[in-house]
């Protein structure tokens, strides 16, 4: 049993090696513990830093990417170096290294493909209380959308098996967190959420420049991953929408018709036939959508037989 603990990296010369001297050479279930550092386009040394470390493994971008690319470029590499498991952890050490074998457990005892940490979010100081409202919102959204039982989405402390790792597709630039596991409950894969401990913070998050700035693309992300993997429902709510504000104003003209009124009041049938339109329209569009991610799943599933064929054949050829 292969393990290889992933790292992307992005200017973390000053933080990785503390993270790096947490991180275990040997875990009970696994004959060989490897380190994959992914340096997403550092301006720093990295890269060097690593490398005297003893980081087994190392991948460059030759320009910044983003955390999702570096996520995603991370399980490729680890899937061609035989991974058995494949174990991701932040370079800032915000995540308590001795909890790696609480993730490793579910997936050793064959009860589960992929785990999550949960982070203490209400005991976490740092985090200001509308942090913790949002990454419970966030959460919450991502189970109904998921259907798994996730306690902390956006955590980037999770462990996975060789197949999920080759079942995994990102579109997000922004973050992998919550968009791979709405994939995961959708493909059926069996997920576990295990409570785990986190460090003092090393430096702020590069992710969130601000509270505005977290808002904004936390609500982005919820929206866009729901309209993605639940099209249908997606586009009928706001068909739903649209055609309860037409058929109020509708009723609006109808009652002040009926009162003698509606000669002032046109722009109420205006407004109703505006919104029925598009209400209407929206709920065809509902279909459509739906059509269209069958066919992504279908795409999905093509590809993961495919990269199954690739690393098999490559595993084959090796001496």
């Amino acid at each position: 049993m292969k393990l290889i603990i992933q790292i992307p990296c992005f200017n973390e010369a000053a933080a990785l090696p503390t993270t790096l001297a947490l991180l275990p050479r040997q875990l009970a279930g696994c004959d060989q513990v490897e380190w994959l550092v992914i340096d997403d386009g550092s301006s720093d040394n990295t890269s060097a830093v690593a490398r005297d470390c003893g980081v087994d493994h190392i991948v460059r971008h030759p320009s910044n990417r983003g955390l999702a690319t570096a996520f995603m470029t991370g399980l490729e590499q680890a899937i061609s170096l035989g991974a058995d498991i494949v174990l991701n952890t932040d370079a800032d050490n915000q995540y308590d290294a001795r909890d790696i074998p609480l993730l490793l457990a579910p997936i050793l005892a064959g009860r589960a493909d992929l785990v999550v940490g949960a982070r203490p979010i209400e005991g976490t100081a740092h985090f200001s209380w509308l942090k913790k409202r949002l990454q419970r919102l966030g959460s919450w959204v991502v189970r109904m959308a998921s259907g798994t039982d996730v306690e902390d989405a956006p955590s980037g402390f999770r462990a996975m098996t060789r197949d999920v790792a080759m079942r995994l597709n990102v579109f997000n630039t922004y973050t992998y967190t919550i968009e791979t596991l709405i994939q995961a409950g959708r493909s059926n894969i069996r997920v576990v959420s295990v409570p785990v401990r986190t460090n003092a913070d090393m430096r702020p998050s590069r992710l969130v420049r601000g509270m505005l700035d977290y808002v904004a693309k936390s609500l982005a992300t919820i929206v866009r991953i729901f309209a993605t993997y639940r099209s249908l429902t997606f586009f009928w709510l706001v068909s739903l929408l649209f055609t309860g504000v037409g058929l109020l104003a509708g009723f609006r003209y109808l009652i002040l018709k009926a009162m003698g009124f509606g000669d002032g009041h046109v722009q109420s049938v205006i407004l109703a036939a505006a919104c029925v339109t598009i209400g209407l329209i929206t709920f065809v569009l509902g279909f459509l959508a739906d059509l269209i991610s069958v066919n992504r799943r279908l795409l999905e599933r093509i590809e993961w037989r495919l990269r199954r064929l690739e690393h098999k054949r490559d595993s084959d050829l090796e001496p």
